[in-house]
């Protein structure tokens, strides 16, 4: 899928079943490497984030981040690494080299908002991507100007300047190809806040944050509330709230590693791709989607490099875009591959059963 990125696009894309947790154990088959998660608490050391009230981001966000992890590594099957366990100062370019040496599958790091007004509140999921929204200006100029903070900034980011948009293109088009893959993910958090925290969802947005530009693999960046407001203040500080937070970020931890399983049963439908899936009934169909935007285009195919069969389904404030509709995996195997041949890097095959669309 090609990114415009000269517009915001608020790609929202999730699974019908998301908010549902997982229960089974994940401890990979032996010989299989585990699911590399890098957690990154926001701000550390001198570096104290937002503070409101002698409540400082960098300590609500450390705390966070060690119940999340614990809970993973207790679950099995993953390999948790941490950009800090303690009150220290990384800097972003540091904490992304962390999870970029260490090959991670996912990037998630954990922060507070805050804004001049304290009636501001709920929770957001950032991945990469540009804006034109003031607001969202405001945020990520916040986030990244701890840099600022860094010995030898100018060397270490070689002139980059976080007050400067043009600075961001580069760096973006080079992520294009996890893009998809943060998206999910971050609707999947989302959608768990929604069902767990019970606040205000602020939803899936996208801009240019320094750490996440420079962590190449799957990553997102949550803002759990605003510590600027008082009741949201005393809620992310209490156990109540503590628990929710860090139930809705492993849920959806778990249930995007579930949908990236190898499954081990094999199509018996004449599939030769070596495509593995789970079995499905006789009434099940399979559609490529290749696209996910908050824009509806028209389901044509000129609108989408003349692929066909063109469909379009939305889901909440997002509109997903397929291609096909086949009785067979094969053919839409082959599908997919041409997709990905006309630019839709990263299209995938979706089952669809009683009007249920899954991700293989």
């Amino acid at each position: 899928m090609r990114t415009n990125i000269f517009f915001f696009i608020a790609f929202i894309t999730a699974m019908a079943s998301t908010a549902a947790a997982v229960d089974s154990n994940l401890n990979p088959p032996d010989g299989m490497a585990k699911f590399v998660v890098v957690l990154d608490a926001g701000h550390g050391g001198d570096d104290g984030g937002n503070s409101h009230h002698g409540v400082y981001e960098k300590n609500v966000a450390l705390k966070a981040v060690l119940a999340v992890g614990k809970k993973l590594e207790a679950h099995g099957g993953f390999e948790v690494i941490y950009t800090r366990k303690t009150d220290v100062f990384i800097p972003l370019n540091k904490r992304a080299d962390i999870a970029n040496k260490a090959k991670a599958d996912l990037f998630v790091s954990i922060h507070c908002n805050s804004f001049h007004k304290s009636q501001a509140n709920g929770n957001e999921t950032w991945v990469l991507g540009l804006t034109k929204s003031k607001d969202n200006l405001d945020v990520v100029m916040r986030e990244n100007n701890v840099i600022l903070l860094e010995e030898n900034y100018e060397e270490n980011y070689k002139g980059y300047d976080p007050n400067d948009p043009s600075a961001y293109v580069t760096s973006l088009l080079t992520q294009e190809q996890f893009m998809e893959d943060s998206i999910e993910l971050a609707a999947m958090i989302q959608g768990n806040f929604a069902q767990n925290v019970k606040r205000v969802n602020r939803g899936v947005k996208q801009n240019w944050f320094v750490v996440l530009l420079k962590s190449y693999m799957p990553s997102v960046l949550i803002e759990i509330g605003f510590l600027s407001n008082p009741s949201e203040r005393d809620y992310l500080t209490s156990k109540k709230g503590h628990d929710a937070v860090v139930k809705s970020i492993y849920d959806g931890i778990l249930k995007y590693r579930e949908t990236r399983d190898v499954n081990l049963s094999t199509v018996s439908d004449g599939n030769t791709s070596g495509v593995a899936v789970d079995p499905v009934s006789n009434d099940a169909i399979y559609k490529v989607q290749i696209a996910a935007g908050s824009k509806a285009i028209a389901a044509k195919s000129y609108n989408f490099n003349k692929l066909p069969e063109i469909s379009r389904v939305k889901s909440g404030n997002i509109y997903r875009y397929y291609s096909g509709s086949f009785d067979s995996l094969e053919k839409a195997n082959d599908l997919r591959a041409k997709a990905i041949k006309k630019g839709y890097k990263t299209a995938f095959i979706v089952v669809v059963e009683n009007g249920v669309y899954s991700r293989l």
